[in-house]
């Protein structure tokens, strides 16, 4: 079930993008909504259960996933906070977004459990990313079989890393470490998104309301 949910969160995402292509709505406060839901489920559930773990070095292996977040941005700009900024001269098939994109959700996937509600943020998460790719897509007037054929590899990469992170011993041993790489990715994306999904960086009453509702369902779940 977790493994078809998540799949299913990027389709729903692709879904909804060919419903609206033509008038692509602003979706700044879904993205706060999501920012700020996934950062407070960071906060509140996988913060304290690395520092509580008592190994060693974890905010090292936190700021190695802040420095690996903000090199995959340099390849993929942006994507995974919901900004798409390549200027492609031909529609073949964006291998360099795609490995970029593919690392950040098959780690975003090893955090996942059934002791966390992780899995409820990382489909909030999907969902306007997924969106905002498709539409990218759409409007770049990539073929169909690429536009499917992307977003069906990236959809399977989230499931495939929970899946090594239950299933295969080495992972399992490092369980810890790669959680503690993995909150750093979050806490780089979640930030980033809260900052860049309004106009010039400026709150406003929406946004803001967008933010605490996030927080408090995080908290509350």
């Amino acid at each position: 079930m977790i493994y078809l949910l998540l799949f299913l969160s990027v389709f729903l995402g692709y879904g909804v993008a060919l419903l609206i292509q033509a008038k692509a709505p602003k979706l700044q406060l879904f993205l706060a909504f999501s920012g700020a839901f996934l950062l407070s489920i960071t906060v509140f559930e996988l913060l304290p259960e690395v520092f509580t773990s008592n190994h060693d070095h974890i905010g090292v292996w936190i700021m190695s996933g802040i420095l690996l977040q903000i090199c995959l941005e340099f390849f993929s700009k942006g994507a995974e906070h919901g900004h798409v900024h390549l200027h492609l001269s031909n529609k073949t098939f964006p291998w360099v977004l795609f490995f970029s994109l593919s690392l950040h959700a098959l780690l975003e996937g090893f955090p996942i459990s059934e002791d966390n509600n992780l899995l409820i943020g990382i489909i909030v998460h999907k969902i306007p990313v997924a969106i905002i790719l498709a539409l990218f897509f759409i409007q770049a007037k990539y073929s169909k079989v690429i536009t499917v054929l992307f977003l069906l590899l990236f959809a399977l990469m989230t499931p495939l890393g929970n899946y090594l992170a239950n299933e295969v011993a080495l992972f399992k041993q490092y369980n810890i470490e790669i959680s503690a790489l993995v909150i750093g990715i979050f806490l780089h994306v979640s930030t980033t998104i809260l900052f860049e999904s309004s106009k010039d960086h400026k709150f406003n009453l929406a946004k803001i309301t967008a933010i605490i509702v996030g927080i408090m369902l995080a908290y509350f779940l």
